[in-house]
């Protein structure tokens, strides 16, 4: 029999793993909370009429398909089959899909429960995305996101509320962030003053690759797309713009002055960075090679980076006007970002940030000398565990090294040991595993001493 093994990008977790997993989840939880957002939770799979045409050609080939159930290859023809087109054939036989992001299972439940909706509404959702990407350093085919959106409300205070979030979320963790901020609407501004307005999608995903590929490469992108050598020259000096973010929206907004849509998104740009000024603990840079190639979003954008260790981005998002529309719901406007919980986990393991209350399990256990000392402790045990402290008993009468490896191994703080002559003075052992100091106390003594 071969030994047993797991698809590539996915990953088990241990139990201290997964303690430092919570530890991330509930921080996040709590300061969505704080805001005002409500939880709510979508199905894994997806009608793929709900996910195709919504994160452009590339996040389109991302999507895990899934087979139908019965005989799906009944409807087929052998001259289907024979063609072995295998775009065409997942067609026929997948009608359902893994959810790729949150974002648009959320646009849908949107219009699908719109009547029971108090708007603006503030979600949050915490959940498992799939896509069929490359596995390597901090990217995986299987992780979770930990999205906060708002819909129902065109003010631009949703945006500023959303970068307090992800400055309060990091604050909390410990982890030196930069934020970069962008609007989709300058990029569409350079893109009609450049002379290639049809080429937005294009000139934004090409430029959103300046940090993986360089600049050579993305010009030579921009080129294999048909834009002009005209216009990739009058680019580059968009693409390089340095100084405070003053200076590059006074800058920008120059260069921008004959495009309405431009001009609109350097007022919008200037709104929320003014309203931020003074209420961050970490850096905010306008970044105008900031693109997000996902095709939905039409104004603010964000993508934030750990500046002590070298990851991708471990935190995006923006606003995205016309989303819902797409579903037959127009007009409602809406605002996210997305936590990247898996790398957010990579970095605070990179550099050891991880509170040592967060990651600690059991605090007290108890040892099993046998059946009458056994007795004996349960009722201190549940007292214990009434108090608050996690607590556990060796269910085996084993020797005593192998009950204190567990301990060990565990990570368990604090052993208890109570034989004849505890039982007589109606107290316990208390040892401290660091120390290896050992007191009598009693229960309610054990109880205020681990605490």
């Amino acid at each position: 029999m071969s030994k047993p093994s797991i698809p590539k990008g996915t990953r088990d977790f241990s139990p201290i793993e997964m303690a430092k997993r919570n530890y991330i989840f509930n921080t996040i939880k709590e300061v969505y909370a704080l805001y005002g957002f409500q939880q709510i939770e979508t199905p894994a799979m997806e009608t793929l009429q709900t996910l195709m045409g919504k994160y452009g050609e590339e996040g389109d080939k991302l999507l895990f398909r899934v087979l139908n159930s019965g005989d799906y290859m009944s409807k087929l023809s052998d001259d289907e089959l024979q063609e072995r087109n295998s775009l065409k054939l997942s067609s026929r036989i997948c009608e359902k899909g893994l959810r790729y992001d949150l974002t648009v299972p959320f646009a849908r439940y949107v219009v699908m429960h719109r009547e029971e909706l108090q708007l603006p509404f503030k979600r949050y959702q915490i959940q498992p995305v799939w896509r069929a990407d490359r596995p390597q350093k901090g990217r995986y085919r299987e992780f979770y996101q930990c999205d906060a959106d708002i819909v129902g409300s065109d003010s631009l205070l949703n945006e500023v509320e959303l970068m307090q979030i992800v400055d309060t979320v990091f604050t909390r963790f410990g982890i030196r962030v930069q934020i970069k901020i962008n609007n989709r609407k300058i990029l569409s501004g350079i893109a009609e003053v450049i002379g290639e307005p049809d080429k937005i999608v294009e000139i934004t995903v090409a430029i959103d690759k300046l940090d993986k590929i360089g600049l050579d490469n993305v010009n030579a992108e921009l080129r294999s797309t048909g834009i002009s050598e005209e216009a990739i020259s009058k680019l580059q000096p968009i693409i390089a713009l340095s100084g405070s973010n003053d200076e590059k929206l006074s800058i920008i907004a120059d260069v921008l002055a004959g495009s309405e849509i431009g001009m609109k998104g350097v007022e919008e740009t200037r709104f929320i960075l003014d309203m931020l000024k003074g209420s961050l603990d970490n850096e905010i840079e306008l970044d105008l090679t900031l693109a997000r190639g996902l095709n939905y979003y039409t104004g603010a954008i964000f993508e934030v980076k750990a500046l002590d260790y070298a990851i991708g981005s471990i935190t995006g998002g923006g606003r995205y006007d016309n989303l819902t529309g797409i579903f037959g719901l127009p007009g409602l406007s809406g605002v996210g970002i997305s936590f990247g919980a898996d790398r957010i986990y990579d970095v605070l393991n990179g550099l050891d940030l991880y509170p040592k209350d967060a990651v600690n399990g059991t605090k007290v256990l108890f040892i099993n000398f046998g059946e009458k000392e056994t007795a004996y402790c349960l009722p201190i045990v549940r007292e214990c565990r009434k108090a608050g402290v996690a607590t556990e008993i060796f269910p085996d009468k084993a020797k005593m090294k192998k009950q204190m490896g567990y301990a060990n191994a565990k990570g368990i703080p604090f052993v208890v040991l109570a034989g004849d002559n505890e039982m007589a003075e109606n107290k316990v052992t208390l040892k401290n595993m660091d120390t290896g100091e050992q007191t009598l106390v009693s229960a309610e003594e054990l109880i205020s001493a681990v605490k």
